[in-house]
Protein backbone atom coordinates (compact mmCIF):
# COMPACT_ATOMS: atom_id res chain seq x y z
CA UNK A 1 0.00 0.00 0.00
CA UNK A 2 1.47 3.43 -0.36
CA UNK A 3 2.40 5.21 2.05
CA UNK A 4 0.45 8.18 2.93
CA UNK A 5 2.90 10.45 4.58
CA UNK A 6 5.55 12.23 2.27
CA UNK A 7 8.26 10.91 4.42
CA UNK A 8 9.37 7.37 5.67
CA UNK A 9 8.29 5.98 9.46
CA UNK A 10 10.61 2.95 10.47
CA UNK A 11 9.36 1.06 13.23
CA UNK A 12 10.80 -1.74 15.24
CA UNK A 13 10.09 -4.66 16.21
CA UNK A 14 9.00 -3.54 19.85
CA UNK A 15 8.00 -0.11 21.53
CA UNK A 16 6.23 0.90 18.22
CA UNK A 17 3.93 3.21 19.92
CA UNK A 18 6.76 5.19 21.29
CA UNK A 19 8.70 4.88 17.85
CA UNK A 20 5.61 6.31 15.83
CA UNK A 21 4.73 9.02 18.35
CA UNK A 22 8.43 9.94 18.19
CA UNK A 23 8.47 10.26 14.44
CA UNK A 24 5.49 12.44 14.34
CA UNK A 25 6.60 14.71 16.85
CA UNK A 26 10.12 14.90 14.89
CA UNK A 27 8.35 15.50 11.46
CA UNK A 28 6.08 18.13 13.12
CA UNK A 29 8.94 20.42 14.84
CA UNK A 30 11.28 20.08 11.71
CA UNK A 31 8.43 20.90 9.59
CA UNK A 32 8.17 18.40 7.48
CA UNK A 33 5.21 18.45 8.91
CA UNK A 34 3.53 22.28 8.58
CA UNK A 35 1.28 23.64 10.44
CA UNK A 36 -2.63 23.72 9.51
CA UNK A 37 -1.77 20.11 7.47
CA UNK A 38 -3.92 17.30 8.43
CA UNK A 39 -2.83 14.05 9.28
CA UNK A 40 -3.38 10.93 7.41
CA UNK A 41 -6.56 8.86 8.73
CA UNK A 42 -5.76 6.52 11.21
CA UNK A 43 -7.42 4.15 9.36
CA UNK A 44 -5.00 4.46 6.10
CA UNK A 45 -1.95 5.07 7.77
CA UNK A 46 -2.64 1.45 10.43
CA UNK A 47 -2.96 -0.09 7.04
CA UNK A 48 -0.04 1.46 5.29
CA UNK A 49 2.41 0.87 8.51
CA UNK A 50 0.86 -3.02 9.48
CA UNK A 51 -0.26 -1.56 12.39
CA UNK A 52 -3.48 -1.59 14.57
CA UNK A 53 -5.76 1.09 14.07
CA UNK A 54 -5.40 1.35 18.17
CA UNK A 55 -1.76 1.88 18.32
CA UNK A 56 -2.09 5.08 15.07
CA UNK A 57 -4.90 6.23 17.50
CA UNK A 58 -2.90 6.30 20.88
CA UNK A 59 0.01 7.96 18.94
CA UNK A 60 -2.34 10.64 17.59
CA UNK A 61 -4.30 11.04 21.26
CA UNK A 62 -0.64 11.76 22.99
CA UNK A 63 0.48 14.75 20.01
CA UNK A 64 -3.32 16.11 20.93
CA UNK A 65 -2.53 15.71 24.98
CA UNK A 66 0.82 17.73 24.06
CA UNK A 67 -0.70 20.16 21.70
CA UNK A 68 1.10 19.19 18.34
CA UNK A 69 -2.14 18.36 16.51
CA UNK A 70 -5.97 19.28 17.12
CA UNK A 71 -9.06 17.92 16.30
CA UNK A 72 -11.61 18.91 14.34
CA UNK A 73 -15.39 17.47 14.00
CA UNK A 74 -14.89 16.37 10.16
CA UNK A 75 -11.54 17.19 8.96
CA UNK A 76 -10.04 14.43 11.79
CA UNK A 77 -6.52 15.44 13.47
CA UNK A 78 -4.56 18.91 12.05
CA UNK A 79 -0.92 19.72 12.67
CA UNK A 80 -0.79 23.00 15.14
CA UNK A 81 0.28 25.74 13.83
CA UNK A 82 2.59 29.19 15.16
CA UNK A 83 4.98 25.54 16.35
CA UNK A 84 8.38 26.92 15.85
CA UNK A 85 10.35 25.04 13.83
CA UNK A 86 13.47 23.36 15.02
CA UNK A 87 16.84 24.71 13.62
CA UNK A 88 20.20 22.26 13.72
CA UNK A 89 22.38 23.91 15.95
CA UNK A 90 25.45 25.98 14.23
CA UNK A 91 28.67 25.67 15.44
CA UNK A 92 31.51 27.84 13.72
CA UNK A 93 34.50 29.11 14.64
CA UNK A 94 36.71 31.51 13.48
CA UNK A 95 37.40 30.39 9.97
CA UNK A 96 33.81 29.26 9.66
CA UNK A 97 32.07 26.00 9.27
CA UNK A 98 35.18 23.40 8.68
CA UNK A 99 32.35 20.69 7.06
CA UNK A 100 32.24 23.33 4.42
CA UNK A 101 35.22 23.75 1.92
CA UNK A 102 37.14 27.07 2.38
CA UNK A 103 35.62 29.36 -0.40
CA UNK A 104 32.19 28.98 1.10
CA UNK A 105 32.65 29.03 5.24
CA UNK A 106 31.88 32.65 5.08
CA UNK A 107 28.86 32.76 2.91
CA UNK A 108 25.74 34.56 3.52
CA UNK A 109 22.67 34.66 1.86
CA UNK A 110 22.10 36.58 -0.98
CA UNK A 111 19.68 39.22 -0.59
CA UNK A 112 19.34 40.96 -3.85
CA UNK A 113 16.94 40.07 -6.27
CA UNK A 114 16.54 41.42 -9.88
CA UNK A 115 13.39 43.44 -9.31
CA UNK A 116 14.07 47.05 -8.20
CA UNK A 117 12.69 47.66 -4.72
CA UNK A 118 9.96 50.86 -4.71
CA UNK A 119 12.12 54.10 -4.24
CA UNK A 120 10.84 57.36 -5.64
CA UNK A 121 14.45 58.09 -7.11
CA UNK A 122 16.10 54.67 -7.94
CA UNK A 123 19.75 55.07 -9.35
CA UNK A 124 20.79 51.64 -8.67
CA UNK A 125 23.27 49.64 -11.53
CA UNK A 126 22.42 46.90 -13.18
CA UNK A 127 18.69 47.28 -13.74
CA UNK A 128 17.94 47.57 -17.38
CA UNK A 129 14.25 49.46 -18.15
CA UNK A 130 12.37 45.69 -18.84
CA UNK A 131 9.05 47.58 -18.84
CA UNK A 132 9.67 48.92 -22.62
CA UNK A 133 10.17 44.83 -23.99
CA UNK A 134 8.16 43.79 -26.61
CA UNK A 135 6.36 40.81 -24.14
CA UNK A 136 3.78 40.77 -26.99
CA UNK A 137 6.28 39.62 -29.60
CA UNK A 138 8.22 37.01 -27.04
CA UNK A 139 5.07 35.51 -26.32
CA UNK A 140 4.25 34.97 -29.55
CA UNK A 141 8.05 33.64 -30.47
CA UNK A 142 7.74 31.54 -27.30
CA UNK A 143 4.25 29.89 -28.37
CA UNK A 144 5.21 28.96 -31.76
CA UNK A 145 8.90 27.44 -30.08
CA UNK A 146 6.64 25.50 -27.97
CA UNK A 147 4.35 24.42 -30.90
CA UNK A 148 7.57 23.03 -32.92
CA UNK A 149 8.59 21.09 -29.24
CA UNK A 150 5.61 19.33 -29.26
CA UNK A 151 6.45 17.72 -32.78
CA UNK A 152 9.47 16.67 -31.89
CA UNK A 153 11.06 14.51 -29.29
CA UNK A 154 11.98 17.10 -26.58
CA UNK A 155 14.95 15.20 -25.21
CA UNK A 156 17.98 16.46 -23.96
CA UNK A 157 20.16 19.05 -26.58
CA UNK A 158 23.59 19.89 -26.93
CA UNK A 159 25.55 21.21 -24.22
CA UNK A 160 27.35 24.11 -26.07
CA UNK A 161 23.60 25.29 -26.38
CA UNK A 162 20.57 25.08 -29.81
CA UNK A 163 22.21 25.35 -33.10
CA UNK A 164 20.20 28.06 -34.41
CA UNK A 165 20.71 30.13 -31.33
CA UNK A 166 24.14 29.91 -31.49
CA UNK A 167 23.90 30.65 -35.06
CA UNK A 168 21.84 33.74 -34.41
CA UNK A 169 24.35 34.75 -31.53
CA UNK A 170 27.33 34.72 -33.87
CA UNK A 171 25.48 36.93 -36.33
CA UNK A 172 24.44 39.36 -33.69
CA UNK A 173 28.25 40.00 -32.19
CA UNK A 174 29.55 40.07 -35.71
CA UNK A 175 27.47 42.77 -36.87
CA UNK A 176 26.98 44.73 -33.55
CA UNK A 177 30.93 44.24 -32.24
CA UNK A 178 32.90 42.99 -35.00
CA UNK A 179 33.86 39.68 -33.17
CA UNK A 180 35.16 37.03 -35.44
CA UNK A 181 33.48 33.77 -34.77
CA UNK A 182 31.33 31.26 -35.92
CA UNK A 183 28.10 29.45 -34.44
CA UNK A 184 30.39 26.76 -33.21
CA UNK A 185 33.17 29.06 -31.20
CA UNK A 186 29.34 30.07 -29.23
CA UNK A 187 28.83 28.59 -26.25
CA UNK A 188 25.26 29.18 -24.62
CA UNK A 189 25.35 29.85 -20.76
CA UNK A 190 22.50 30.62 -18.22
CA UNK A 191 23.84 34.66 -17.95
CA UNK A 192 27.28 35.68 -18.13
CA UNK A 193 27.43 34.27 -14.47
CA UNK A 194 27.29 31.05 -15.54
CA UNK A 195 30.45 31.83 -18.09
CA UNK A 196 32.67 33.01 -15.82
CA UNK A 197 32.13 29.94 -13.77
CA UNK A 198 32.73 27.78 -16.82
CA UNK A 199 35.47 29.14 -17.28
CA UNK A 200 37.38 29.33 -13.67
CA UNK A 201 36.14 25.06 -13.64
CA UNK A 202 38.77 25.16 -17.16
CA UNK A 203 41.43 27.54 -16.67
CA UNK A 204 42.39 27.66 -12.44
CA UNK A 205 44.62 24.94 -10.93
CA UNK A 206 43.79 25.62 -7.51
CA UNK A 207 46.09 27.44 -5.61
CA UNK A 208 47.83 28.19 -8.18
CA UNK A 209 46.66 30.08 -10.95
CA UNK A 210 46.71 33.70 -10.63
CA UNK A 211 43.79 36.31 -11.78
CA UNK A 212 43.93 39.73 -12.36
CA UNK A 213 41.08 41.47 -12.22
CA UNK A 214 40.51 45.39 -12.43
CA UNK A 215 40.39 47.22 -9.10
CA UNK A 216 37.62 48.77 -8.75
CA UNK A 217 35.24 45.78 -10.37
CA UNK A 218 32.71 43.51 -10.96
CA UNK A 219 32.40 41.57 -7.88
CA UNK A 220 30.59 38.18 -9.18
CA UNK A 221 33.18 37.46 -11.41
CA UNK A 222 36.11 37.82 -8.39
CA UNK A 223 33.61 35.39 -6.29
CA UNK A 224 33.47 32.90 -9.17
CA UNK A 225 36.96 32.62 -9.31
CA UNK A 226 37.93 32.76 -6.18
CA UNK A 227 35.94 29.97 -5.21
CA UNK A 228 37.41 28.21 -7.96
CA UNK A 229 41.06 28.15 -6.07
CA UNK A 230 42.52 31.16 -7.59
CA UNK A 231 44.72 33.66 -6.53
CA UNK A 232 42.81 37.18 -7.67
CA UNK A 233 45.15 39.93 -7.49
CA UNK A 234 43.55 43.51 -8.08
CA UNK A 235 45.32 45.69 -10.29
CA UNK A 236 44.21 49.85 -10.96
CA UNK A 237 42.80 51.25 -13.85
CA UNK A 238 42.75 54.89 -14.77
CA UNK A 239 41.39 57.08 -18.14
CA UNK A 240 42.42 54.28 -20.22
CA UNK A 241 41.66 51.52 -18.77
CA UNK A 242 43.23 48.39 -17.12
CA UNK A 243 47.23 49.57 -16.10
CA UNK A 244 48.86 46.63 -17.63
CA UNK A 245 52.28 48.17 -16.46
CA UNK A 246 51.17 46.54 -13.06
CA UNK A 247 49.83 43.45 -14.26
CA UNK A 248 51.56 40.76 -12.31
CA UNK A 249 53.92 38.72 -14.30
CA UNK A 250 52.36 35.61 -12.92
CA UNK A 251 48.66 36.27 -13.97
CA UNK A 252 47.70 33.64 -16.11
CA UNK A 253 43.81 35.10 -16.74
CA UNK A 254 43.73 38.66 -16.98
CA UNK A 255 39.66 39.98 -16.53
CA UNK A 256 38.86 43.36 -18.25
CA UNK A 257 35.57 45.26 -18.92
CA UNK A 258 37.15 47.20 -22.13
CA UNK A 259 34.26 48.68 -23.58
CA UNK A 260 33.19 50.02 -20.98
CA UNK A 261 34.70 49.82 -17.76
CA UNK A 262 33.08 48.58 -14.44
CA UNK A 263 32.04 50.62 -12.75
CA UNK A 264 34.17 53.94 -13.11
CA UNK A 265 32.88 53.56 -17.07
CA UNK A 266 35.90 54.94 -19.08
CA UNK A 267 36.96 52.57 -22.88
CA UNK A 268 40.10 50.70 -22.94
CA UNK A 269 42.60 53.05 -25.21
CA UNK A 270 43.66 51.46 -28.58
CA UNK A 271 47.03 51.48 -27.41
CA UNK A 272 46.36 49.77 -23.91
CA UNK A 273 44.52 46.85 -25.60
CA UNK A 274 47.28 46.26 -27.65
CA UNK A 275 49.39 46.00 -24.83
CA UNK A 276 47.32 43.44 -23.20
CA UNK A 277 47.11 41.21 -25.70
CA UNK A 278 51.21 41.48 -26.09
CA UNK A 279 51.51 41.02 -22.04
CA UNK A 280 49.52 38.19 -22.66
CA UNK A 281 50.77 36.98 -25.86
CA UNK A 282 54.31 37.07 -23.91
CA UNK A 283 52.99 35.72 -20.55
CA UNK A 284 51.44 32.85 -21.82
CA UNK A 285 47.77 34.78 -20.08
CA UNK A 286 43.80 34.41 -21.41
CA UNK A 287 41.96 37.78 -21.28
CA UNK A 288 38.53 37.05 -20.36
CA UNK A 289 36.28 40.04 -21.85
CA UNK A 290 33.29 41.18 -20.47
CA UNK A 291 31.13 42.81 -23.38
CA UNK A 292 28.03 43.16 -20.45
CA UNK A 293 26.39 46.67 -21.81
CA UNK A 294 28.57 47.02 -25.21
CA UNK A 295 25.20 47.59 -27.72
CA UNK A 296 24.88 50.85 -25.53
CA UNK A 297 26.98 53.47 -27.23
CA UNK A 298 25.95 57.09 -27.48
CA UNK A 299 29.24 58.46 -29.02
CA UNK A 300 30.88 57.34 -31.81
CA UNK A 301 31.47 54.13 -33.76
CA UNK A 302 32.97 51.48 -30.65
CA UNK A 303 36.20 50.67 -30.49
CA UNK A 304 36.88 46.82 -31.79
CA UNK A 305 36.69 44.30 -29.19
CA UNK A 306 40.01 43.18 -28.11
CA UNK A 307 38.67 39.29 -29.37
CA UNK A 308 38.29 41.37 -33.06
CA UNK A 309 42.03 41.99 -32.60
CA UNK A 310 43.29 38.75 -31.11
CA UNK A 311 45.48 36.92 -33.38
CA UNK A 312 46.67 34.27 -31.13
CA UNK A 313 43.97 32.74 -29.58
CA UNK A 314 43.95 34.45 -26.25
CA UNK A 315 40.48 35.92 -25.60
CA UNK A 316 37.60 34.43 -24.43
CA UNK A 317 34.63 36.78 -24.92
CA UNK A 318 31.42 36.66 -23.20
CA UNK A 319 28.14 38.41 -23.68
CA UNK A 320 25.18 39.12 -21.96
CA UNK A 321 21.11 39.86 -22.66
CA UNK A 322 20.45 40.64 -19.11
CA UNK A 323 21.24 44.07 -20.24
CA UNK A 324 19.66 44.43 -23.65
CA UNK A 325 16.80 42.17 -23.08
CA UNK A 326 15.95 41.74 -19.11
CA UNK A 327 17.70 39.71 -16.58
CA UNK A 328 15.26 37.25 -16.06
CA UNK A 329 15.92 35.68 -19.22
CA UNK A 330 19.34 34.17 -17.52
CA UNK A 331 21.10 33.60 -21.02
CA UNK A 332 24.14 34.60 -22.01
CA UNK A 333 27.03 33.55 -23.94
CA UNK A 334 30.91 32.37 -24.26
CA UNK A 335 32.70 32.95 -27.32
CA UNK A 336 35.90 30.44 -27.01
CA UNK A 337 39.05 30.37 -28.94
CA UNK A 338 39.30 27.09 -30.87
CA UNK A 339 41.91 25.37 -27.98
CA UNK A 340 39.16 25.85 -25.52
CA UNK A 341 36.34 24.97 -26.69
CA UNK A 342 35.77 21.00 -26.05
CA UNK A 343 36.58 21.60 -22.16
CA UNK A 344 34.16 24.12 -22.12
CA UNK A 345 31.60 22.65 -23.68
CA UNK A 346 32.16 19.33 -21.20
CA UNK A 347 32.18 21.97 -18.23
CA UNK A 348 28.90 22.95 -19.60
CA UNK A 349 27.30 19.69 -19.83
CA UNK A 350 29.18 18.61 -16.31
CA UNK A 351 27.40 21.73 -14.55
CA UNK A 352 24.19 21.35 -15.92
CA UNK A 353 24.14 20.32 -19.03
CA UNK A 354 22.01 22.92 -20.91
CA UNK A 355 20.20 25.87 -20.63
CA UNK A 356 16.55 26.25 -21.00
CA UNK A 357 15.62 24.82 -24.44
CA UNK A 358 12.43 26.91 -25.47
CA UNK A 359 14.26 29.66 -24.28
CA UNK A 360 16.58 29.22 -26.40
CA UNK A 361 14.55 28.54 -29.17
CA UNK A 362 12.36 31.49 -28.46
CA UNK A 363 15.39 33.92 -28.69
CA UNK A 364 16.93 32.52 -31.43
CA UNK A 365 14.06 33.51 -33.54
CA UNK A 366 14.06 36.86 -31.61
CA UNK A 367 17.40 37.58 -32.95
CA UNK A 368 16.92 36.45 -36.07
CA UNK A 369 13.74 38.10 -36.68
CA UNK A 370 15.03 41.55 -36.04
CA UNK A 371 13.33 41.89 -32.94
CA UNK A 372 16.86 42.26 -31.09
CA UNK A 373 18.48 44.84 -33.35
CA UNK A 374 15.07 46.92 -33.41
CA UNK A 375 14.71 46.87 -29.41
CA UNK A 376 18.34 47.89 -28.78
CA UNK A 377 18.09 50.66 -31.42
CA UNK A 378 15.09 51.82 -29.25
CA UNK A 379 16.42 51.29 -25.45
CA UNK A 380 19.98 53.24 -27.23
CA UNK A 381 17.93 56.11 -27.49
CA UNK A 382 15.46 55.73 -24.53
CA UNK A 383 19.05 55.29 -22.54
CA UNK A 384 20.61 58.11 -24.38
CA UNK A 385 17.81 60.57 -23.20
CA UNK A 386 18.25 59.11 -19.57
CA UNK A 387 21.90 59.94 -19.71
CA UNK A 388 22.05 63.45 -20.70
CA UNK A 389 18.95 64.39 -18.28
CA UNK A 390 21.25 62.39 -15.47
CA UNK A 391 24.39 64.56 -16.43
CA UNK A 392 22.81 67.97 -17.29
CA UNK A 393 20.82 67.89 -13.88
CA UNK A 394 24.42 66.41 -11.97
CA UNK A 395 26.16 69.03 -13.44
CA UNK A 396 23.45 72.03 -12.36
CA UNK A 397 22.92 70.79 -9.32
CA UNK A 398 25.54 68.71 -8.16
CA UNK A 399 28.75 69.65 -10.37
CA UNK A 400 30.34 71.68 -7.51
CA UNK A 401 30.75 68.45 -5.55
CA UNK A 402 31.21 65.63 -8.23
CA UNK A 403 33.83 65.33 -10.93
CA UNK A 404 31.86 62.84 -13.42
CA UNK A 405 33.90 60.21 -15.16
CA UNK A 406 33.65 60.87 -19.07
CA UNK A 407 32.18 57.49 -21.06
CA UNK A 408 29.74 57.57 -24.40
CA UNK A 409 28.63 53.79 -23.52
CA UNK A 410 26.88 51.87 -20.87
CA UNK A 411 23.67 51.94 -18.34
CA UNK A 412 25.27 54.13 -15.59
CA UNK A 413 27.66 57.06 -15.41
CA UNK A 414 30.22 57.06 -12.31
CA UNK A 415 31.37 60.56 -10.55
CA UNK A 416 34.16 60.65 -8.19
CA UNK A 417 33.82 62.72 -4.62
CA UNK A 418 36.23 65.24 -3.05
CA UNK A 419 37.52 63.75 0.76
CA UNK A 420 35.36 65.61 2.71
CA UNK A 421 32.03 64.03 1.54
CA UNK A 422 32.01 60.24 2.45
CA UNK A 423 30.17 58.02 -0.88
CA UNK A 424 29.11 55.28 1.96
CA UNK A 425 27.67 58.01 4.42
CA UNK A 426 25.94 59.87 1.15
CA UNK A 427 24.37 56.39 0.34
CA UNK A 428 22.55 55.70 3.65
CA UNK A 429 20.98 59.56 4.53
CA UNK A 430 19.76 58.99 0.89
CA UNK A 431 17.93 56.07 1.67
CA UNK A 432 16.42 58.21 4.13
CA UNK A 433 15.21 60.64 1.11
CA UNK A 434 13.70 57.82 -0.71
CA UNK A 435 16.74 57.87 -2.90
CA UNK A 436 18.78 54.74 -3.98
CA UNK A 437 22.73 55.18 -5.33
CA UNK A 438 25.84 53.04 -4.81
CA UNK A 439 29.18 53.55 -3.77
CA UNK A 440 32.18 52.98 -5.74
CA UNK A 441 33.76 51.27 -2.87
CA UNK A 442 31.42 48.92 -2.62
CA UNK A 443 33.16 47.41 -6.31
CA UNK A 444 37.05 48.00 -4.97
CA UNK A 445 39.31 45.20 -3.02
CA UNK A 446 42.78 47.10 -2.67
CA UNK A 447 43.93 49.08 -0.47
CA UNK A 448 42.60 52.10 -1.49
CA UNK A 449 38.75 52.55 -3.00
CA UNK A 450 37.82 55.41 -4.90
CA UNK A 451 35.78 57.69 -2.96
CA UNK A 452 32.76 58.50 -5.38
CA UNK A 453 29.01 57.54 -6.75
CA UNK A 454 27.83 55.09 -9.33
CA UNK A 455 24.12 56.29 -11.00
CA UNK A 456 22.42 53.93 -13.11
CA UNK A 457 20.48 54.73 -16.04
CA UNK A 458 17.50 51.76 -15.86
CA UNK A 459 15.02 52.27 -14.04
CA UNK A 460 14.34 56.40 -13.31
CA UNK A 461 12.46 57.97 -17.14
CA UNK A 462 14.76 60.81 -17.99
CA UNK A 463 11.83 62.95 -17.17
CA UNK A 464 12.65 62.49 -13.40
CA UNK A 465 16.05 62.83 -13.46
CA UNK A 466 15.89 66.72 -12.83
CA UNK A 467 14.29 65.72 -9.64
CA UNK A 468 16.16 63.47 -8.53
CA UNK A 469 19.69 65.46 -9.10
CA UNK A 470 17.96 68.23 -7.55
CA UNK A 471 17.42 66.11 -4.35
CA UNK A 472 21.47 64.67 -4.24
CA UNK A 473 22.02 68.58 -4.88
CA UNK A 474 20.09 68.91 -1.32
CA UNK A 475 21.89 66.06 0.40
CA UNK A 476 25.42 66.71 -0.89
CA UNK A 477 25.26 70.61 0.67
CA UNK A 478 25.22 68.82 3.92
CA UNK A 479 28.57 67.16 4.48
CA UNK A 480 29.19 64.81 6.78
CA UNK A 481 32.92 63.91 8.18
CA UNK A 482 34.72 61.82 5.93
CA UNK A 483 34.98 58.03 7.45
CA UNK A 484 35.75 54.46 5.89
CA UNK A 485 33.44 53.34 3.50
CA UNK A 486 31.58 49.66 4.06
CA UNK A 487 32.30 47.94 1.12
CA UNK A 488 29.34 45.97 -0.13
CA UNK A 489 28.84 43.76 -3.81
CA UNK A 490 25.64 45.31 -4.95
CA UNK A 491 25.92 44.59 -8.76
Amino acid sequence: MDQPLAFAIELPSRGRLEALHGQLRAAILDGRLAGGQGLPSTRGLAASLGLSRNTVVAAYDRLLSEGYVSARQGAGYLVSSGLARQEARVVRGADGDRRLAPPWRHAVMPVRTSAPASFRHDLRVGFPDASRFPFDVWRRLAARALRNLSRKAAGYPAPAGRRALREAIAGHVSFARAVTCGADDVVVCNGAQQAFDLLARILVTPGRTVVAVEDPGYPPLRAAFAAAGARVVPVPVDGEGLVVERLPATARVIYVTPSHQFPLGMVMSPARRMALLDFARRHGAVIIEDDYDGEFRYGDRPLDALQTLDRDGLVFYVGTFSKSLFPALRLGYAVAPPWALAALVQARQVCDWHADVLAQDTLASFIAEGHLARHVRKMRRIYAERREALIDGLVRHAGEWLALQGSDAGLHVAALLPPELDAGALVQRALAQDMRIEALSGYAIGATAPNGLVFGLGTLPAARMDEATQALGRLLRTPVPAQPSPRTQSR
